[in-house]
C-alpha cells in the first residue's frame, strides 16, 4: 500500500475526532526550524472527505484491539486498515506543510496491540519530527487511557496540547458500549495531563528553557446522541471537567450510526443530533465566558435544551424576576445574562455609559443584537415603545429568531417534533 492510499484510509478515519481549534500556544520562528506556532490559530486544509480543517488530521493507524460498538475502527468492523510508519508520518507532514497546506498536525491513533506500544509509535513520529525535521509548529496529539504514565509524560513534552476522549458520558455507558475502557483508565491521564502542565509552569519560573510540557493545555470529546443521558448530565459533566482538570475545550460530537449495536439508536432512519449538538456548544460557551452554571441552565423539572431557543434565551424566560436589566446601573455580570448581548458588547456597554447614558439607538451602534435583547432590558427605566412581553409572544418572538437562521426542511422537521414551534 503506498503512502496516499494509507492517507486516503487514515484521514478518512480520523475524521470523527473533533478538535480543529485555535492552537492556544505561542511560539515564534527559531534559526534551523520549521514552522511556528500562535494562539490565532493554523492555515486551512482539507482532509480526503472534503472538509475544510486547520490542521493535518490523521491517524497513525486504525488497527485497533478494541471494540467499542461506537466507533468505526473497532476490531469487529470489516474496513480497510492501514498504518504509518512514524519516518512516513514525518514525511507526509513536511511535504503538506512545504506546499504551504497546513501549519500543524493533529495526531490520534487506534490502540495497536496495547497502549503503550501504541504511544511508542506515536512519540517516535513526533521525536522525529521536532528533533531531525526540526519542525516547530503546532501539534495536538491524542494521549491513550491506560499508557503508562511516563510514556503519557514525553508524549506531552513533544506535543503542544493533548487530548483524551472521554467518549461516552457515564460509566454504564462505557460498560455497555466500550468494555474495554473505564472511567478511570479514562480520567487518570487527565489528572496526570492537568499535574504535568502545573509542574511545567513552575519549572520555568524558575528556568526559563525548562521542558515545557503541553503548553496548549487539554481537551476531549464527548458523543452525544449514542445513550440516554440528559443534556443536563452532559453539561454537568462538562463544568466538572472544567473544574477538576482545567480543560482548555470540551467538544462534543453528534453521533453517527456506524454499527447496528443492539444498545445504539437503529441506523435506518436515524438522523446525528446535530441541533443538539450546537445547542450543547451554545450552553459550554456559557459556562466557559459567561459566568453560568450548570444547575442555572438546567435543573430537575427541565433535563433538556430546548431545541427551538438557544439556552441564554431559554434561562431568561425561566427567570423573569431577573429583568429588565436596566443597562445604565446594571454591572457587567448582569449585563453579561441578557440574551442579544455578547461579552464585547457587555464591555462596550460598561465603557460607554460612562460617557453618555446608554439609548436604544446607540445599543445597535454597540454591536448588541436589538431582536432578542429588546424584551430583557431597560434604558433610563424605560422599556422600547411596542413591545408584546407575555412570556407566550417573547417565546414565538425569539423562536422566529431562530428559524429565521434555520434551513426550512429543518425547522419544519423540529416543528413536528415539539408543538411550541407555533
Amino acid at each position: 500500500m503506498d503512502l496516499m492510499e494509507k492517507l486516503t484510509i487514515l484521514a478518512d478515519a480520523a475524521k470523527y475526532d473533533a478538535a480543529c481549534t485555535s492552537s492556544g500556544v505561542v511560539r515564534g520562528g527559531k534559526a534551523g526550524t520549521i514552522g511556528t506556532a500562535n494562539n490565532s490559530g493554523c492555515c486551512h486544509t482539507f482532509t480526503a472527505d472534503g472538509r475544510c480543517v486547520s490542521l493535518l488530521k490523521v491517524l497513525m493507524t486504525n488497527h485497533c484491539c478494541y471494540d467499542c460498538a461506537y466507533c468505526v475502527n473497532r476490531k469487529s468492523n470489516d474496513l480497510p486498515r492501514a498504518a504509518f510508519t512514524p519516518r512516513e508520518l514525518c514525511e507526509l507532514t513536511i511535504q503538506f506543510y512545504r506546499r504551504n497546506y497546513i501549519e500543524g498536525l493533529f495526531l490520534s491513533s487506534a490502540v495497536l496491540k496495547d497502549p503503550d506500544f501504541t504511544t511508542e509509535r506515536m512519540i517516535e513520529a513526533l521525536r522525529l519530527l521536532r528533533t531531525e525535521y526540526h519542525f516547530n509548529g503546532y501539534i495536538h496529539a491524542k494521549a491513550i487511557p491506560g499508557a503508562d504514565p511516563a510514556l503519557t509524560h514525553r508524549l506531552g513534552l513533544l506535543a503542544d496540547r493533548l487530548s483524551v476522549n472521554i467518549e461516552l458520558p457515564s460509566e454504564s455507558s462505557l460498560q455497555m458500549l466500550a468494555p474495554d475502557k473505564t472511567k478511570t483508565s479514562i480520567l487518570t491521564p487527565m489528572a496526570q495531563i492537568r499535574d504535568g502542565a502545573e509542574q511545567s509552569k513552575q519549572e520555568l519560573k524558575l528556568y526559563r528553557h525548562a521542558p515545557r510540557f503541553a503548553p496548549a493545555g487539554q481537551s476531549t470529546q464527548m458523543i452525544v446522541g449514542a445513550t440516554p443521558e440528559t443534556d443536563r448530565h452532559i453539561l454537568s459533566l462538562t463544568q466538572g471537567l472544567y473544574r477538576k482538570y482545567q480543560l482548555r475545550r470540551v467538544f462534543f460530537s453528534a453521533y453517527i450510526p456506524v454499527s447496528d449495536h443492539k444498545n445504539l439508536p437503529a441506523p435506518v432512519g436515524f438522523k446525528p443530533p446535530l441541533l443538539r449538538e450546537h445547542r450543547l456548544y451554545q450552553a459550554d460557551w456559557l459556562l466557559r465566558f459567561y459566568g453560568f452554571t450548570a444547575e442555572e441552565l438546567l435543573d430537575d423539572e427541565e433535563e433538556q435544551l430546548d431545541p427551538l431557543l438557544d439556552p441564554k434565551s431559554q434561562w431568561a424566560l425561566r427567570h423573569p424576576e431577573f429583568f429588565p436589566v436596566e443597562l445604565n446601573r446594571a454591572d457587567y455580570e448582569a449585563i453579561l445574562r441578557v440574551p442579544g448581548i455578547g461579552v464585547r458588547g457587555a464591555k462596550r456597554i460598561v465603557v460607554a455609559r460612562r460617557v453618555g447614558p446608554i439609548t436604544f439607538e446607540g445599543l445597535k451602534r454597540l454591536g448588541v443584537v436589538m431582536k432578542r435583547c429588546q424584551y430583557f432590558v431597560t434604558c433610563s427605566g424605560k422599556m422600547l415603545p411596542g413591545l408584546r412581553c407575555s412570556p407566550q409572544s417573547v417565546y414565538r418572538q425569539l423562536v422566529g429568531i431562530e428559524q429565521a437562521g434555520l434551513p426550512g426542511e429543518t425547522w419544519r422537521q423540529l416543528s413536528l417534533f415539539d408543538g411550541r414551534a407555533g
